[in-house]
């Protein structure tokens, strides 16, 4: 399969100036696993299996492709994952090595591109905690500001 982590802070509001930490099911940093992904127009949606914010179940549940990053195959021992996608019938699990390295490199680069453009015209408030300045990340879209 494909794990990801999700992203500690994330841009969100109007003109990306509001910070958030992780995702509204999953902490920052959690790693998830990529059971789908709509490969249709834009494939901006994905699929994934992780342990939920508040309680620690496993949930599955589609997020958004850039709330998270570092897209990676990954043997998947744990039975609980396993049982979920079984449960939902998903068929992320099929994927074999060199495909499973193929699809995490196509969802990292569609992450840093959907990232990209939130609030393309606005500047990255001074210390922003965001995914693409904590990293450095290239596809930041204007060097930050001196306005928070």
């Amino acid at each position: 399969m494909i794990a990801a982590n999700v992203v500690a802070w994330r841009r969100c509001g109007t003109g990306g100036q509001e910070l958030r930490p992780g995702t509204k099911c999953f902490k920052g940093g959690a790693k998830v696993y990529v059971a789908g992904a709509y490969w249709g127009p834009e494939g901006d949606r994905v699929t994934v299996v992780g342990r939920e914010r508040h309680t620690g179940r496993w949930i599955v549940i589609d997020t958004a492709t850039r709330h998270l990053h570092s897209f990676r195959p990954k043997l998947v021992h744990t039975p609980r994952v396993l049982e979920r996608l079984r449960e939902t019938r998903r068929h992320g699990a099929g994927l074999g090595a060199d495909r499973a390295a193929e699809a995490s490199a196509v969802l990292e680069r569609y992450a840093r591109q959907y990232r990209a453009e939130i609030a393309p015209s606005r500047p990255h408030p001074d210390r922003c905690l965001c995914h693409a300045c904590l990293t450095g990340e290239s596809g930041s879209p204007v060097a930050p500001s001196s306005s928070w």
